[in-house]
């Protein structure tokens, strides 16, 4: 199989799938779409056609390069909506919970960021593991300095990949060399905004890392970006861990509960992206639903670090339903993969008495996350005009996958083999604006 000249058309051939809705139940054929020998014709980082080979391929033309996935399954890449890029060194390490981890572990990593060298080499790492897991689009966080966004939005607008990320801001409960000032971090997430924002596929989100690392003071400096740039999206953590949701009250007193902190400040919003959201009060998830922010589910760093169980079902069931997004948290998830984050999600659903039928699983990572991300117009689905990320998916990849896959008699139970077998040893390959990535690191 020959690899696509860049820039030049190239047909896609494979089994499609994409999703139009979010499934009801593992049978709900009308949420998706699906062909069994479909063409995709990208050109110009985009989908320009999709459908039925024989007639995408008839349309195309006879110069057109064609790449042959079959019989792969081919899906609009994966979305992350939470991960941290500089924890890829503290991914694994052992024996913390939430407070204790951030300290002994992420903290200490987190200051060797001011080192632009350092930033680079990380970022390039990331974005590149990332795509060989499948994930196409990341939230990311920054360190506090501004070395490290410099160096993840250079290396994704070199890939040409669209992520949403920002420099944290923190100016207590953190080591000196994690703290900047109210003003600095107005000041530095101005400039990289200016300097970063809608460049290729980039995005910034002014990201105030958690309430604890905040003074009041910092808090009214992330709000009064969050009225200057209402376009914008806002990233930070809320109720992961009872310590912590403790340890907010007490520094926010006059705000009632920690939800309650975000708004008095102006935070919440169609594009505010809560990370965790574990551990909230009826009111807090009334107006989580009320101002349309979204929680976002992290199954592997949850249980990881004992945090507690995302009650994923209920929350979609309340007379206030919360939006909700799947995400990694790498480094306190444990692994890069939505594969495996929604392997860990189906877990966690199920000790809360309930169950994710596996056509929702990866619509949660591909259109619905695309959807919690306001990117459900540019990514997220195979249409026409749509962003050309693309995974290619092999559920008979290893062994015990090619053993279990002989008793596979339904799309569905392919999905779920996929998820709970798979890693990224069953990605083919990922496509990033029409590009094949996965095994072309860019890095230095």
């Amino acid at each position: 199989m020959s690899s696509p000249v860049a820039g030049n058309p190239i047909l896609i051939r494979g089994r499609l799938l994409s999703f139009i809705t979010e499934p009801e139940s593992a049978e709900d054929r009308a949420s998706y779409r699906y062909e069994e020998d479909g063409g995709l014709l990208l050109r110009g980082g985009r989908i320009e056609s999709v459908g039925d080979y024989a007639q995408v391929a008839a349309a195309a033309g006879e110069d057109v390069e064609v790449v042959d996935h079959r019989p792969h399954l081919i899906m609009p890449g994966f979305i992350d909506a939470h991960a941290h890029m500089p924890q890829m060194q503290v991914i694994a390490s052992y024996g913390a919970e939430l407070l204790d981890w951030l300290n002994n572990y992420t903290f200490p990593a987190e200051t060797e960021f001011a080192n632009a060298g350092h930033a680079g080499r990380i970022a390039g790492h990331f974005l590149d593991t990332l795509i060989a897991h499948g994930t196409t689009t990341v939230a990311a966080y920054c360190s506090v300095h501004r070395e490290s966004a410099e160096a993840l939005f250079e290396a994704a607008l070199l890939r040409d990949m669209r992520i949403i990320a920002g420099k944290v801001m923190m100016d207590r409960n953190a080591p000196g060399g994690l703290r900047d000032t109210p003003q600095s971090s107005y000041d530095d997430t101005k400039a990289l905004i200016a300097r970063w924002h809608g460049r290729g596929r980039l995005s910034y989100a002014i990201t105030p890392r958690f309430a604890i690392t905040s003074t009041p003071e910092q808090m009214d400096m992330a709000g009064a970006l969050a009225l200057e740039f209402p376009s914008l999206h806002i990233q930070t953590h809320l109720s992961e861990n009872h310590a912590e949701i403790g340890l907010t009250n007490e520094l926010y007193p006059d705000c009632g509960d920690y939800f309650g902190v975000y708004e008095r400040y102006c935070l919440a919003g169609p594009k505010s992206l809560f990370g965790h959201a574990i551990h909230l009060s009826e009111r807090e998830a009334d107006a989580m639903s009320d101002s349309g922010s979204v929680a976002v589910f992290c199954p592997t760093s949850n249980l990881f670090l004992g945090s507690g169980l995302f009650d994923y079902q209920r929350y979609r069931r309340r007379s206030k339903p919360l939006r909700i997004a799947a995400a990694t948290d790498v480094g306190g998830g444990t692994n890069y993969s939505m594969l495996r984050t929604m392997d860990e999600g189906y877990k966690v659903i199920a000790l809360n008495g309930e169950k994710l039928n596996p056509l929702a699983a990866y619509w949660q990572i591909t259109l619905g996350n695309a959807k919690a991300l306001s990117f459900d117009r540019q990514i997220g689905a195979l249409d026409e005009g749509y962003e050309a990320d693309l995974v290619v998916l092999d559920a008979r990849a290893t062994p015990a996958m090619i053993i279990r896959a002989e008793k596979i008699e339904t799309l569905a139970e392919e999905l779920f083999l996929l998820q709970t077998l798979g890693d990224d040893r069953a990605i083919v390959e990922t496509y990033v604006a029409g590009k094949a990535m996965k095994d072309k690191a860019v890095r230095d």
